[in-house]
């Protein structure tokens, strides 16, 4: 097995009236409309990848009454949570001894060679874990080792070896370490199978890239250093074998695609990009188009609206642009519309009811007509001066923001900004939380929470 290491990109490469008060008094939740909660958070993101929860009640206010169990995690990692009706998933990454002799690989960045001052780990061994807890108690129900020893690479000082999201099916949880191998493990907690896609050097900053589902299919993307190396390839899901796998001429990045069914019939995988932003066919990893890419560290999630495709970041530039997706071929510069304010480093933005809010670092939103890239307001404040790295989420109709030291807010969907609700977990969280029955599953970096009555109410 290949070694490398696994990491969000929290770095920097050169260069959140009376009902609402009455709720907040009682610790209730505020009603909210749509359909009716699912009990499945089946990867980043949650169904879809989108960030939306919207038939979901959750408590506005975090205490002792409103907080089901906690848990203690061992280790450090900054993977959120994943949720299959009685079972929760989570991974960790524990740091062992150091190894004599052990050290990362040399980088290069545009040609160059790199080394980013805040990047360690990779003299010392590790033990990266696969944890399902029980949804009604929290109990750890099966915790295994998937890797233990030298990595290939280090890490940023300030992030994990955990930093992908897993994906599940119901049947299989599928997780992801870099090039020390994806793993697959039934729910009982056996291994069906494991894989090595290779040595990925991410500048000794890790991967961030979570695996996505779709059919059969478990699909990773895989961008690392100059983008000499850099390729994005399908696994089997039942077996783990190399189903295909194409080259991508994109540097460093550490952005989790989304898959679209668009109205021109065809299903896009859409992956972001410094260089370009790229649709694949999921199928068989043919190249649908490809556009200019952000110019930019590429670590959010991109996102849909109608026929267009929204990608956008926040360092060194702030930059968030539209894509049509009914196209084909290179796009170049074809651009429906562009913004150049309101988007954070690390956390990934949302899109409701053609609405998209932009968060920068500070929490500072900004709402934009999807369709059009016109401002419907800019300059809603989270309550406190902060940071974020956990992207936004919908939860009923809120919109759910929490910050680095652990400040919660809720601010209401629509055309106006409004925070509804305040809280505080007491625990630094940097990873982004899971939404499943009317519960909040909330990793900090000691514990995991479940906030809420039920995983159904």
């Amino acid at each position: 097995m290949h070694r490398t290491s696994s990491s969000v990109a929290l770095l920097r490469i050169p260069g959140l009236v009376a009902i609402v008060a009455l709720a907040l008094t009682l610790g209730l939740a505020l009603p909210v409309h749509a359909a009716e909660p699912t009990d499945v958070w089946p990867q980043w993101r949650g169904p879809g990848g989108r960030g939306h929860a919207p038939g979901h009640t959750v408590p506005m206010t975090w205490d002792e009454s409103t907080i089901a169990w906690k848990t203690a995690i061992e280790g450090r990692g900054l993977s959120s949570p994943i949720v299959w009706e009685d079972r929760v998933f989570v991974t960790t990454a524990i740091e062992g001894e150091v190894i004599p002799g052990a050290a990362a690989p040399d980088h290069t960045l545009g040609g160059q060679p790199f080394r980013h001052p805040a990047s360690l780990g990779a003299d010392k061994s590790h033990t990266f874990k696969v944890l399902a807890l029980d949804t009604e108690s929290g109990e750890i129900v099966w915790s295994k080792t998937a890797y233990d020893g030298r990595v290939f690479d280090d890490r940023h000082s300030a992030s994990s070896y955990a930093s992908p999201t897993p994906a599940t099916d119901g049947e299989r949880v599928y997780a992801y370490f870099g090039s020390e191998g994806v793993y697959a493990y039934d729910f009982a907690g056996e291994l069906v199978w494991s894989a090595d896609i290779g040595d990925i050097k991410t500048v000794g900053l890790g991967v961030g890239t979570s695996p996505v589902l779709w059919g059969d299919l478990l699909i990773i993307v895989a961008d690392e250093d100059s983008g000499d190396q850099s390729f994005i390839v399908a696994l089997d899901k039942r077996t783990g074998k190399q189903v295909w796998r194409k080259e991508r001429p994109v540097q460093v990045s550490w952005g989790t695609p989304l898959v679209v069914d668009t109205a021109d019939g065809r299903t896009q995988l859409l992956t972001t990009g410094f260089e370009h932003v790229i649709s694949y066919d999921p199928a068989t990893g043919e190249e649908l188009w490809r556009a200019d890419g952000l110019q930019n560290n590429a670590i959010h999630m991109p996102m849909v609206h109608g026929k267009l495709a929204i990608f956008t970041s926040g360092y060194p530039e702030k930059i968030t642009m539209a894509i049509p997706l009914d196209k084909a071929g290179d796009l170049g510069d074809t651009r429906a519309w562009t913004y150049t304010k309101g988007t954070a480093y690390v956390p990934s933005n949302l899109l409701v009811d053609g609405l998209l809010y932009l968060t920068n670092d500070g929490g500072v939103l900004t709402c934009l007509d999807a369709a059009t890239g016109e401002v419907v307001y800019e300059g809603g404040r989270f309550p406190e001066r902060t940071r974020f790295m956990a992207s936004l989420l919908q939860v009923g109709d809120q919109i759910l923001m929490i910050s680095n030291d652990g400040q919660a807010a809720f601010i209401a969907l629509g055309r106006e900004f409004e925070v509804t609700a305040q809280t505080s977990l007491g625990e630094n969280v940097l990873a982004t939380p899971a939404v499943a029955g009317n519960r909040l599953y909330v990793r900090s970096e000691q514990h995991l929470y479940a906030i809420g009555p039920g995983t159904t109410g």
